[in-house]
């Protein structure tokens, strides 16, 4: 059996308190940490299992080891992983994610980067469009976290100033937000219960994540 896959059951047989513990205790000089498998770490993880702030405190004890110099980072997750945890966790696990200023800018950030990756080429290859997104509860003008993603020339480029005329402005929570590109709510339902506020080409706005292809859990 893979080491990888010893390592998965070794962090699934662990309280979230314990493997808390266990990433804490790690001294990022050593070598080995560099060597941790940050998507066993995620694979061993069920959020149905976890309590409410359990997910909030292991993704912020790899962060720290992330900002301490260790190659553990989220940006090592891969997609269904990283996707499978976003799905499966509950309305009061993502806000508790949220309601941790350098979790929520980390989280964010990394599921706007991987946006350019899942782009379907398909189907935006003479498309040249600016989305704003606002998210509530940020630390930004007015409230809000704020996104400007550029499709153009088969790319998708991400950033925080708001640089260009956008096509359409998008705004609701984090956690609908999450439900959107988690493939557990689609826009137009956010839409019509008024959850998602849309600013500009509506009938754009409706087949926008049809532009991507999300990873499923």
């Amino acid at each position: 059996m893979p080491e990888s896959s010893h390592t998965g059951e070794a962090i699934g047989a662990l309280k979230p308190r314990d493997l808390v513990a266990m990433l804490d205790r790690i001294d990022v000089a050593d070598v080995a940490a560099s060597n941790i498998d940050v998507d066993a770490i995620g694979r061993a993880i069920d959020p149905r299992k976890l309590g409410t702030n359990d997910l909030t405190s292991v993704l912020a004890a790899v962060n720290r080891l992330a900002e301490a110099g260790a190659d553990i980072g989220l940006s090592r997750m891969g997609p269904t992983t990283f996707a499978r945890l976003m799905a499966h966790a509950t309305t009061d696990q993502v806000e508790s994610i949220m309601a941790d200023p350098v979790l929520r800018e980390r989280v964010l950030g990394e599921i706007f980067r991987r946006m350019g990756a899942h782009l379907r080429q398909d189907r935006v290859k003479d498309l040249h469009a600016v989305v704003h997104w606002r998210l509530t509860g940020g630390a930004g003008e007015g409230g809000y976290d704020r996104y400007e993603t550029v499709i153009r020339g088969g790319t998708c480029t991400v950033g925080r100033e708001m640089a260009e005329r956008p096509r359409v402005t998008v705004t609701l929570t984090p956690v609908d937000f999450l439900k959107l590109i988690s493939n557990n709510a689609s826009a137009p339902v956010l839409f019509m219960t008024g959850k998602l506020k849309v600013r500009g080409d509506l009938a754009f706005a409706a087949n926008l994540i049809g532009l991507f292809d999300l990873p499923r859990p």
